[in-house]
């Protein structure tokens, strides 16, 4: 309390501070200050101005919000606010789901007289078109369906008044109050949607505040059903289109016949078309009108009030003439032919309403907008139902068996929506043309099923996480094993990523669980952690002998890099081995940039200009045809690995040296592209089935122009700036180029979209499940690597199930009901040196999803979710803005503008918290003007809440507006000035709290089960309520450099463990790569910030039983205290132990009343009681921060000015906790003691070694188990330190501790009283899950030990670390106190020294082999200490290899006896040059270089200074060479390699998986 006093203190003198500061130029503009909201807000205004004032643009007077209400004739008022006309008007409130197209919506006449409730929240994003640009042909607006606007009334959730687009020429509001029609937002449009879908369409009134009264014909409630709206919407003369000579001629029936309709006609048919009122007389003719075929349109109402058209259409029919309709026009030629209609409950109105093909069974997705439906079981004789809807099976078309008639009740022609079924306009006028019927045959596919004859199934998984292959592939495996084990398949997996899911056995101790949840904790088979080559996989498909098919494309890049090269080498063939799915030829295609632009240009679709080029030389000459600058990037990469731009000649002959002869690309081909840097970046996400059957899953766009990797930019889904006739172009394209390739089951499609004209460039396609995938499955709820799997089976879409409403079908498209948002995290700042600007190389190390009903709302969540214990989206406050002290502030964020880094976003903050003008920030950042108004939107309100002289002056809406903003608790306290428990009490008085709302794929459409949900203020009611008996479990959070992977396995068998104990799950967590926000998972996923103020949200909506915080690693183990403090019921270890575990002063302090030995240490007081403490123990010292991860800001100090340095980095990391400066021992051994506990007593435990001395973090480390070079008393001594830490915490559940060990004497470093990264490593090598235990212990279960010692495991399996430095340029490829690793995998063997090397090549180091010692290849060498490796060099030189060294290490080999040539055309003491020639020169296959142990941190007067070490180790990484940096991992390479090379002749052992292993079988 008193820090948090101090803190509120600090931060009234910065507000007061602020308030006086000058303000800045702004970039010079003289405009800036005339539209500048940001500290410049009146500071006197009252709490008002949060509704009036706060939002106004452009320099415009602000007006107070007219309220609106609408009124439904059950006597639901629902309020809002007004943007339309001030008019009150009365219709049929109906719902539309799509997501686009709303000018053509509003001007299709089918929606005459209805209030339209559009789900999609966010509308008005694009504005609206001119209507004076006209289609040539025909001289129609190009943007609109009619003339007019056509509803009674819009009622939305969000409406953007500023909207962005080239093509905008007015916004929404203006539009709507210009053509007289009311609109409302601010609407809980979901709730509203459920309930139509319910009762069924109503009838109500849309009510403006101070509109005129209404006409009494408008007076009440008015069903516009009782009218007839076709004669209000028909034409009133004869019109004709594209008349000429010899054309085919179509009479068509206008009742309320679109605008589009007449396009295809006219544009694509050529025919001509005359347009007739909808009650013309056709059999008098009175206009003498000639005809080849008759059309019957779309429109409004109830057909049955149209007596006149069917009685024409009835004399039609009699005529034999083709008839043809379309919507109301199936409906009217149903009722002419004899059959019935029928109102239906609520319509289907929407873009993604999958119909099929009664005929060929074909699914297709089609835009639809009626109100009523054929009766198919009525149909005459002679007639046939032609199309049924997947969904709800209601009648989409009939035909006559034997005569040209047929009508369809979609819309093929869109308009808004998907042209999918455009081709039923080319049939009908062939009919008219006079051709053949065509025969339409079922797909022969459907009779060859894969599934018949498929067995057993190999998985090839992606290995270690890293930089551009993360967890996504991970949730993909393990979707996939689910899939194939519901099939009945035995699944085979390789993957060597010990801490994944996908990798685990199934648990014993979950053999309770019923059925029904078993199913979603499927396993494979058999379970090999070997690296994933094709040798490898050779070897298991020799062993298993019975393999039928295998799957590259849940493996990324690694897998279908092996997939690759198993086909080409007809491994596969000779094998009998199938490729399910896609198959390797199409693979081919899109990963060979020759054959991809090839198959482009097939079918008239083209790329940017791109060159492929396998030269330097090639490089050049395909950048001077194309033009600086451009993009250089390698193929059959993943991630952008090895790319980057080029300016000129020289930077592209380094980027193509690198390149081509490093490790980037398996090919050594590279792409030469045209740089389109500033364009829009989108993707689309498309699944297609073995019948041709192909849908778009989800659409996203990237926050960032072209020009920054997709993996580095901020995605939006779907899409916010696009129109209809954007996206469905892109959409369109997807599916063609999709179709065209061959893919079956899932891939990606990436655009550049020019921002000022429909111009659009495909960038690449994914034949694989990728990033975005996973990203595209969490944002829309479509399971994608399931559905990918099934269909890999030769499955069709159709067939397979909607899992989240588990009654409509899997061949859909996805409407989304909210927005959502990826953001990544990156870990730059651990990395010495490196590069941080962002480009067309993947750098973000993880990533976030945040789900709101507005972008502000979504945004603010995906800050706090990738910066846990920020606020929210905070410019100056970031720090951000900083740079150099003798740049001007301007000039320094101008700079932080114009390049993209990973700290632009806050950048872009802070210069609309300093007033600069949008149109400047969009200049510099190319960034849409759309996200920019709501990041200044959001910078305006910050400025309003600091006005507030106190936080009780806001009322409920004003409240209510900055929460929906997604503005926290936090951020309204620390701009009002108080505490944030006093703005949270505020608030719950006034009775405003979140409301919790389901994902299920359809935008509420269609009921649905889901358990899958998030929470927001856009909102009246929840879709759920609590249920009993639940247990919270709390999850990892973004995966980032300490924090992977193994968190998400011990949160999952948390889960299963919860679940089989007979309580129920409920996971928060917002990770879009895990496995445990898969919703099957959990009984309730709640994708939700792992904050203070949502996590008491949550637990108080569920009022759950308990909160599990030890599984997720630190995020939620930083809460413990907080939530306890608030009286939530944290179960295992109390929160207090756990404060006393996490404080570095406390628990040296125990440790010490304990007598158990730690290295000396002091709590920082100030920089010279840290100074003197370091004089009097003897550098080197440790800096340690508290309730921390990964060794964040932890340091080794060497001086007095590294000692400063550190102690202000710590500070910065935790500010609120104490820093602890301990003695650091050098070459002592650490040991990792990870156990469960029950009331302070160790249940069971494992001892596991570093093969690294102490110094190295442990997430670094390589670790072997069983400990292999501990003596027993050490062991001795290690168990009784934590027999006494354990009782002293009073432990119940998981418990990590790390003890260093030199001379037999055992000092503790630390503990953490929660799961650690090496808790799936110990449960996986010792076939036991101690996180299984340890729930049941936290819930109180009697729970047994397992009977395990490490004595009786007569196999080693060593853990090495999964580093990313090819992807971080400039960073230096050293390890230390700091953990730098992305991911590890692990690997069994006999001894240490076969599972090390294995575990080595797992984590894609190049491993030397047998050949490269008999070719007698290069081992370069500089060590500090060379004389110490003397030994082993001398054996790497008897094994075959030629040893080359620096100057002083050569020297000291010599002295030894050791020979060791000179670096060849070294200069003297700069000798790295000719080092990085020689690794380029591919005779070197590896390198090891160990740098002085006094130069941890290479902290060095002058930072840009490159060490000759420092250059050699980026060189070995740049050119593919393997490296290693520490003595004892080198000295163990070498041993192991002499013992696999002496073992050479013997015959080789087959792999063996883990069950072999666990049964000794081998």
């Amino acid at each position: 309390r008193s820090r948090e006093a101090t803190r509120l203190a600090s931060f009234k003198t910065q507000r007061t501070r602020d308030a006086m500061k000058p303000t800045a130029n702004k970039f010079n503009s003289a405009s800036a200050m005339q539209s500048s909201p940001g500290r410049s807000f009146d500071r006197c205004t009252s709490t008002s101005s949060l509704v009036d004032g706060a939002e106004f643009a452009g320099g415009r007077a602000a007006e107070a919000p007219v309220d609106a209400t609408l009124v439904l004739a059950d006597g639901t008022r629902l309020e809002g606010q007004s943007f339309g006309a001030r008019t009150s008007m009365p219709g049929e409130v109906v719902f539309n789901t799509g997501m686009v197209g709303y000018p053509e919506a509003l001007t299709d006449p089918s929606y005459r007289g209805q209030i339209l409730v559009l789900t999609f929240p966010l509308v008005g994003n694009y504005g609206v078109p001119s209507a004076s640009k006209k289609d040539a042909s025909c001289g129609l607006p190009l943007y609109f369906e009619s003339d007019a606007v056509q509803i009674a009334g819009l009622v939305v959730s969000n409406y953007s008044e500023d909207p962005s687009h080239w093509a905008s020429e007015q916004s929404l509001g203006a539009w709507l109050a210009a053509a007289g029609v009311p609109a409302m937002s601010g609407v809980d449009t979901r709730a509203l949607t459920k309930s139509l879908r319910e009762s069924g369409s109503c009838l109500g009134r849309l009510e403006v505040d101070g509109a005129p009264p209404p006409p009494p014909d408008r007076a009440g409630f008015v069903d516009p059903n009782l009218r007839n709206l076709v004669a209000e919407v028909s034409t009133k003369t004869v019109k004709t289109y594209n008349a000429g000579d010899g054309k085919r001629t179509i009479l068509a029936l206008d009742c309320g016949m679109k605008y589009n309709i007449i396009r295809y006609f006219v544009e694509t048919h050529d025919v001509t078309l005359i347009v007739c009122p909808h009650d013309y007389d056709l059999e008098a003719n009175p206009n003498d009108l000639k005809w080849d075929g008759l059309f019957c349109s779309n429109g409004p109402g109830d057909p049955s009030m149209c007596a006149t058209t069917i009685k024409n259409l009835k004399w039609a029919i009699a005529q034999e003439t083709p008839i043809f309709g379309i919507c109301l026009g199936n409906q009217l030629l149903a009722l002419a032919a004899g059959a019935k209609t029928y109102k239906m409950k609520y319509g289907n109105r929407g873009m993604n309403q999958p119909c099929v093909d009664l005929r060929t069974t074909r699914c297709y997705i089609t835009s639809q907008n009626h109100g009523y439906a054929v009766d198919d079981s009525s149909l005459p004789d002679g007639w046939k139902a032609l199309f049924l809807n997947a969904n709800d099976q209601s009648n989409e078309g009939i035909i006559h068996t034997s005569k040209p008639f047929f009508s369809v009740q979609f819309h093929p022609e869109a308009a808004g929506g998907p042209f999918d079924t455009a081709f039923l306009f080319e049939s009908f006028i062939r009919v008219v043309r006079g051709a053949a019927p065509q025969l339409t045959l079922l797909d022969p596919a459907i009779y060859r099923h894969d599934r018949a004859s498929l067995k057993r199934v190999l998985l090839v998984g992606s290995g270690g996480l890293s930089i551009g292959q993360a967890g996504e592939f991970d949730y993909s495996g393990s979707q996939a094993i689910k899939a194939l084990k519901e099939e009945g398949i035995e699944v085979v997996l390789i993957n060597p990523n010990i801490a994944t899911v996908q990798t685990s056995r199934e648990d014993p101790s979950c053999a309770d669980v019923e059925t029904s949840k078993r199913k979603e904790m499927a396993s494979a088979d058999h379970v090999y952690l070997l690296p994933v080559t094709a040798e490898n996989v050779r070897r298991i498909l020799d062993k298993e002998k019975n393999i039928d098919g295998i799957i590259v494309s849940m493996g990324g890049q690694t897998a279908l890099n092996v997939g690759i090269e198993l086909w080409n080498n007809q491994d596969l063939q000779k094998r009998g081995v199938r490729v399910l799915g896609t198959k390797i030829d199409a693979i081919v295609a899109t990963e060979d940039r020759e054959i991809f632009s090839t198959k482009l240009r097939e079918i008239d679709e083209t790329l940017a200009l791109s060159y492929p080029a396998t030269t330097v030389e090639g490089a050049l000459e395909a950048a001077h045809k194309i033009g600086y600058p451009v993009l250089v990037r390698a193929a059959f990469t993943l991630g952008g690995l090895g790319s980057g731009f080029a300016e000129n000649d020289a930077e592209l002959k380094d980027l193509a040296v690198r390149a081509l002869e490093g490790g980037s690309s398996t090919t050594k081909q590279i792409l030469i592209d045209q740089d389109l840097r500033g364009w829009k970046e989108v993707e689309y996400e498309v699944v297609r089935d073995v019948r041709d059957n192909c849908i778009t899953v989800c659409n996203m766009e990237n926050f960032d122009p072209l020009g920054v990797h997709t993996g580095d930019s901020i995605v939006v889904a779907p899409s916010q700036t696009l129109s209809n006739r954007e996206y469905f172009k892109l959409r369109s394209t997807a599916l063609k180029v999709i179709r065209h390739i061959g893919i079956v089951g899932e891939c990606n499609i990436q655009y550049a979209l020019d921002p000022k004209t429909e111009r659009y460039c495909i960038i690449e396609v994914n034949a694989r499940l990728s990033r975005s995938s996973a990203l595209a499955s969490k944002a829309t709820g479509y399971p994608l690597a399931y559905v990918a799997a099934k269909l890999s089976l030769g499955q069709d879409l159709v067939s397979i199930r909607n899992s989240v409403t588990g009654t409509t079908t899997a061949c859909f498209e996805p409407s989304l009901d909210y927005c959502v948002v990826k953001m990544p995290r990156w870990d730059m700042r651990k990395f010495q040196r490196v590069d941080t600007r962002l480009g067309s190389g993947m750098k973000s190390v993880g990533e976030v999803m945040a789900i709101g009903r507005s972008f502000e709302e979504a945004m603010q969540k995906a800050v706090r979710m990738v910066r846990p214990g920020c606020r929210g989206l905070e410019g100056e406050d970031s720090k951000a803005t900083c740079g150099d002290e003798r740049e001007p502030a301007d000039e320094a964020l101008r700079r932080k503008l114009k390049v993209p880094t990973d700290e632009r976003l806050y950048a872009v903050q802070a210069a609309f918290e300093r007033g600069v003008p949008l149109e400047t920030v969009h200049e510099l950042t190319r960034i849409d003007r759309w996200f920019l108004s709501k990041m200044r939107r959001i910078a305006r309100l910050r400025a309003a809440l600091e006005a507030t002289p106190d936080v009780g002056e806001l009322d409920l809406r004003a409240l209510r507006k900055v929460k929906r903003a997604g503005f926290s608790d936090d951020q309204v306290a620390a701009y009002t000035g108080c505490l944030p428990d006093r703005a949270r009490r505020h608030r719950l008085s006034l009775g405003l709290k979140p409301v919790v709302k389901q994902i299920d794929t359809l935008g509420a459409e269609f009921p649905a089960q889901t358990n899958y949900l998030y929470m927001t203020y856009h909102g009246d009611a929840s879709d759920v309520a609590p249920k009993d008996k639940g247990v919270m479990v709390l999850g990892c959070g973004a995966y980032c450099i300490g924090s992977s992977v193994e968190f998400d396995w011990s949160a999952v068998s948390c889960v299963r463990q919860v679940r089989a104990s007979g309580y129920r799950a409920v996971v928060v967590n917002y990770n879009p790569e895990t496995v445990s926000t898969d919703y099957d998972v959990s009984d309730r996923l709640y994708f939700e910030e792992l904050s203070l103020e949502r996590v008491l949200d949550i637990y108080e909506q569920e009022q759950a039983w308990g909160l599990v915080v030890s599984v997720g690693g630190q995020i939620p183990q930083n809460l413990a205290k907080p939530l306890h403090d608030r009286g939530a019921r944290v179960l295992g270890t109390s929160p207090d132990d756990i404060d006393r575990a996490e404080d570095r002063h406390k628990f040296s302090a125990m440790l010490d009343d304990l007598g158990v030995d730690q290295p000396a240490w002091r709590e920082l007081q100030s920089l010279g009681d840290a100074e003197a403490f370091a004089d009097k123990v003897g550098y080197p010292v440790l800096v340690r921060p508290s309730f921390v991860l990964s060794g964040a800001a932890m340091r080794v100090a060497t001086s007095h000015q590294e000692l400063a340095t550190f102690l202000g980095d710590a500070a910065d990391v935790s500010p609120d906790h104490p820093v602890v400066v301990s003695k650091f021992i050098r070459h002592a051994k650490e040991i990792e003691f990870d156990a469960v506990c029950r009331d302070g007593v160790i249940m069971n435990y494992a001892i596991s070694e570093h093969v690294e001395n102490a110094g190295v973090h442990s997430g670094d480390a390589t670790l072997v188990l069983p400990a292999q070079k501990l003596y027993v008393q050490t062991q001795k001594q290690v168990k009784r330190a934590a027999t006494s830490i354990a009782k002293a915490l009073r432990i119940t559940g998981p418990v990590n501790i790390q003890f260093m060990a030199r001379e037999n004497e055992v000092k503790v470093i630390e503990c953490n009283l929660r799961a650690s990264r090496s808790f799936p490593f110990i449960s996986k090598t010792m076939n036991c899950n101690f996180i299984s235990l340890a729930t049941r212990v936290m819930l109180g279960q009697n729970a047994k030990p397992f009977q395990i010692s490490t004595h009786d495991i007569d196999y080693v399996c060593v853990k090495a670390a999964m580093f990313s430095f090819s992807r971080l340029r400039g960073a230096d490829p050293i390890t230390g106190v700091e953990m730098a690793s992305t991911g590890e995998v692990a690997c069994l063997g006999a001894d240490v020294y076969e599972a090390y090397l294995l575990a080595l090549e797992a984590s894609c180091v190049r491993v030397p082999t047998k050949a490269d010692a008999d070719s007698g290849k290069t081992v370069l060498l500089s060590l500090n200490a060379a004389g110490t490796f003397a030994e082993e060099a001398l054996k790497l030189s008897q094994l075959g290899f030629a040893l080359v060294g620096s100057p002083g290490t050569t020297k000291a080999l010599r002295s030894r006896g050791v020979p060791c040539d000179d670096i060849p055309d070294a200069n003297g003491d700069d000798w790295a040059p000719a080092a990085v020639e020689l690794l380029k020169s591919g005779d070197v296959c590896f390198c090891i270089n160990v740098p002085s142990a006094d130069k941890l941190n290479q902290v060095a007067e002058d930072p840009t200074a490159e060490s000759n070490g420092y250059r050699l180790r980026t060189g070995a990484i740049a050119f593919g060479v393997g490296l290693t940096t520490n003595e004892k991992c080198a000295a163990l390479l070498v041993e192991s390699l002499c013992r696999k090379f002496s073992a050479a002749g013997s015959a080789p052992q087959p792999p063996r998986h883990l069950d072999e292993y666990y049964a000794s079988a081998f």
